[in-house]
């Protein structure tokens, strides 16, 4: 990978959880590199550590072994007001803000600039205002989360992620849970995200074939966790792709972009 051009890279990153006083490690030796204007999805079967991965990389979790750093600077060193104007998350927790208006849950996404009280001045309104037009959910401003469906829903937590500002946004599946054409609405926003406004956007995700259309780059955790990165035409090329299951007769068919009998 091109080190030098990534705003976020890892060194000998290890990734698990702990039991007990036992650390499990799911992942290890990752040197991962993160760069402005890039979709990045990464991809996975359930249980490889996905979202434990993306944990790490927003030190939500600590990892287990390896560093982080974030244009040269240790993530895990900086404090947490520091680490939320550069990194916005989106994860499919599903935080109770039903009482709040869209635009009210945006405004939350200034909190890491306008300090304890969160009061917004003209400025973080125009950002607020701006982001959910990004978004493409202005048109719900005013109305309450309670009332979206879950493709609105998901616009409004990612123009939340927007109004952070940050030179990076990771995501969580943030397809999970929408119909088909909200996918694909999701991942080009997320696309038009990277390629016109300079964002490094990672994502984790289910929906392979999408992922594979319109990402950048794939980060591939393999059966036997190892995690393979480069771009769609060259892990198809490689035959990685039939390195993602544990099911033998599950192939790649690289003509669907996607995986059949």
């Amino acid at each position: 990978m091109k080190e030098n051009n990534a705003i976020l890279s890892t060194r000998d990153l290890a990734v698990g959880y702990r039991n007990g006083t036992q650390a499990v490690t799911l992942l290890s030796g990752l040197n991962l590199c993160l760069e402005k204007g890039k979709l990045v999805a990464l991809l996975g079967q359930n249980g490889a550590g996905k979202s434990t991965l993306l944990r790490a990389l927003t030190c939500d979790e600590s990892p287990l072994e390896g560093e982080i750093t974030v244009e040269g600077k240790s993530l895990m060193e900086m404090s947490q007001k520091d680490r939320s104007r550069i990194i916005g998350l989106v994860s499919t927790d599903r935080i109770q803000a039903g009482a709040l208006t869209v635009r009210e849950l945006v405004g939350l996404g200034r909190q890491p600039h306008t300090g304890f009280l969160g009061r917004l001045d003209d400025e973080d309104r125009e950002i607020v205002r701006q982001s959910m037009i990004d978004a493409g959910i202005i048109d719900k401003a005013d109305e309450y989360m309670a009332s979206l469906s879950d493709g609105e829903r998901q616009k409004a937590m990612i123009a939340r992620a927007l109004a952070q500002q940050t030179p990076i946004i990771i995501l969580d599946e943030p397809t999970a849970f929408l119909d088909v054409a909200s996918r694909i609405e999701t991942m080009r926003l997320l696309q038009t995200l990277a390629h016109d406004r300079g964002k490094a956007v990672l994502l984790s995700s289910h929906d392979i074939s999408q992922s594979l259309m319109l990402a950048d780059e794939l980060w591939l955790i393999t059966t036997d966790r190892e995690v393979i990165t480069g771009t769609t035409a060259q892990l198809v090329a490689d035959g990685a792709m039939n390195r993602l299951f544990v099911n033998r007769e599950i192939h790649f068919n690289p003509t669907i972009l996607d995986y059949s009998f």
